[in-house]
């Protein structure tokens, strides 16, 4: 009788626990049911942008947990693709039923690069129709696209951002030391700081100057585009961000870079007068960027047919994740663009810092492949370094923009050990091998000087490889290459002077200059990489097409604690099978 309760009563929790499975299902087809329904542009309305969200150059689908725990309530993904915000922008300018585009929010990760392109879609839009702007308090980043908006308003209570950029790695040298994690590395180029953070407690001197050099190109543009778009001068700004850096609403005011003090009701006042309404009414017609992102444009009329493929993340060896470059899944979609003959040329966008050195030089033998048979141009986005620069040197152009990061060629390898931290807690190793190479990449141990010279044998013939690859692709000299080489990065306006990059530009450039390269002048539209449909993602993503959540700013300790579990992220895609690395320093964070 015993027996038969227990086997009754684990019956029973696995048909609850089947049932809650089932609902959960169940929940989500009726999700993927209720939200068939299209939505429609309402006459008069206001495009808002709230741009509480991360920038993405490409359309990322969150990974199933990440769907899940925002189904349960979570903090989710909320990420725009800025190709689709691009041409959302762009269709509502000639929109007759738009009539003007509101600002709001901030950012939570975008890069400067991608801030330009963003912002010079805003423009163009500003040149047909209003654009206001409204915030608590301005960042940096939210406030370089909204400066030039035809009216940029302040809540009475709010804070400006006018002081400067800032990097501030995170370095686990001294904390691996004290729990007995050793890390040995291999490397070449003296600006090749990526292990940094791993084995030392500060920055060296060519880091610090290589990153000092970048803020300031990065710092320059900002203060020039801003300077421009509010009538000052540039060292007008610079001034406030020696001797103020936040700036109070009404000084703000005061020195001209907002153009009225309001609470948010006055705000919507506005709004509701530009949709034709009054003050008294309720609401007004209104439609989120992200929703007329979504609705289906003009029929594409162009005969010719030029992809766009993104390559965004760390370059890992693999598929990796949808957040990664798996170096097997982008060498395959390269491959079926180059075997598709409807395909005519390829525009190769690139946000990446790199990584795997393995994986980077599998996607760079499709990319050479595929520019033998149709043009291939490359598009930088915010990082295009060391792995990220090794799949783009090959392409028939390059195109960046001035505060694209790009460079860092150069090549490392990181070999951590956990020995000490296992013996002091009385675990040991011991070993029978047949060849004195036979075990090099063991986390029992230290690497010998006999397996140290040959990993690092290994790094020097890779980075041979890199610069004569440059050489080649760049028609440079060896010789002139390694001397911008050393693993350097270099703002994307460098990075022209010095030949690594073609010409400055957007995305939108490169793939009017790929369509020109394949005699399609403006007869032509833009199509992406075919994937199988994959029905269990759709259904997990259906869960989490409830109305999205106005999240909270991140305090100083949600900022922490996400730098470290980012660190640990980029420490966990280091998966090259060799242990051998295009990557850039870990850590360029702008504050």
């Amino acid at each position: 009788m015993k027996d038969f309760f227990k086997s009754f009563f684990a019956a029973l929790l696995a048909l609850i626990v089947a049932g809650g499975v089932a609902f959960v299902l169940f929940l989500g087809v009726l999700a993927a049911i209720g939200s068939s329904g299209k939505p429609t542009v309402p006459s008069k309305a206001v495009l808002v942008f709230d741009m509480d969200m991360t920038l993405s150059d490409g359309e990322r689908e969150p990974e199933p947990s990440e769907v899940v725990n925002e189904a349960m309530g979570g903090r989710g993904s909320h990420s725009q693709a800025l190709p689709a915000a691009i041409e959302a922008l762009d269709r509502a300018a000639s929109d007759s039923r738009i009539t003007a585009l509101f600002l709001t929010g901030n950012l939570r990760a975008a890069g400067p690069a991608q801030l330009r392109e963003l912002r010079e879609a805003i423009q163009r839009f500003k040149a047909k129709k209003p654009v206001l702007a409204y915030n608590l308090g301005w960042s940096k980043g939210d406030y370089y696209l909204a400066a030039g908006a035809t009216t940029v308003f302040m809540n009475p209570f709010g804070e400006m951002e006018v002081n400067g950029l800032a990097s501030e790695p995170m370095f686990f040298g001294e904390a691996f030391k004290k729990y007995g994690v050793e890390v040995q590395v291999t490397r070449v180029g003296k600006y090749k700081s990526a292990v940094e953070p791993f084995i030392t407690d500060r920055m060296s001197e060519p880091n610090r100057e290589q990153i000092q050099k970048l803020l300031d190109d990065i710092w320059g543009e900002w203060k020039d585009t801003v300077a421009k778009d509010r009538k000052k001068a540039p060292s007008d700004l610079q001034e406030i961000a020696d001797e103020r850096g936040l700036l109070e609403a009404e000084d703000a005011k005061k020195l001209g870079l907002v153009d009225r003090i309001a609470p948010y009701d006055e705000v919507l006042d506005e709004l509701k007068k530009l949709a034709g309404k009054q003050a008294k009414d309720k609401d007004f017609p209104q439609i989120t960027l992200a929703t007329y992102a979504g609705i289906a444009g003009e029929a594409k009329t162009g005969k010719t047919r030029i992809a766009v493929v993104v390559a965004e993340g760390e370059i890992v060896d693999g598929e990796g994740k949808s957040s990664q470059v798996g170096g097997e899944r982008l060498s395959r979609e390269l491959r079926h663009l180059r075997l598709d003959d409807r395909i005519k040329a390829v525009v190769l966008r690139v946000n990446s810092p790199g990584g795997s050195a393995s994986a980077s030089e599998l996607i760079q033998r499709e990319v050479v492949l595929t520019k033998k048979v149709k043009p291939l141009v490359v598009s930088m986005g915010h990082l295009a370094a060391s792995g990220g620069y090794w799949i783009s040197t090959y392409g028939d152009r390059i195109f960046a923009e001035p505060s694209t990061i790009t460079g860092s060629i150069g090549v490392f390898g990181l070999l951590p050990n956990i020995k000490k931290l296992a013996n002091e807690h009385g675990i040991t190793w011991d070993s029978v091998q047949t060849a004195k190479l036979a075990n090099p990449m063991t986390l029992t141990r230290p690497k010998n000087d006999f397996e140290l010279n040959r990993i690092q044998g290994l790094v020097d013939h890779i980075y041979e490889q890199f610069i004569t690859k440059v050489a080649d692709s760049r028609k440079m000299k060896k010789e002139a290459v390694h001397e911008i080489a050393q693993g350097r990065v270099w703002s994307g306006q460098e990075a022209v002077k010095l030949g690594l990059v073609d010409e400055i530009g957007g995305l939108g450039t490169a793939v009017k200059y790929a369509a020109n390269m394949a005699k399609a002048e403006n007869d032509f539209y833009v199509v992406g990489p075919e994937h199988e449909p994959d029905a269990i993602k759709d259904l997990l993503k259906s869960l989490g097409q409830g109305k999205s959540r106005k999240l909270a700013k991140p305090g100083p300790v949600d900022i922490l604690t996400e730098s470290f579990k980012a660190q640990m992220d980029r420490l966990a895609a280091l998966n090259d099978p060799q242990g051998i690395y295009t990557r850039m320093p870990f850590e360029i964070e702008l504050k």
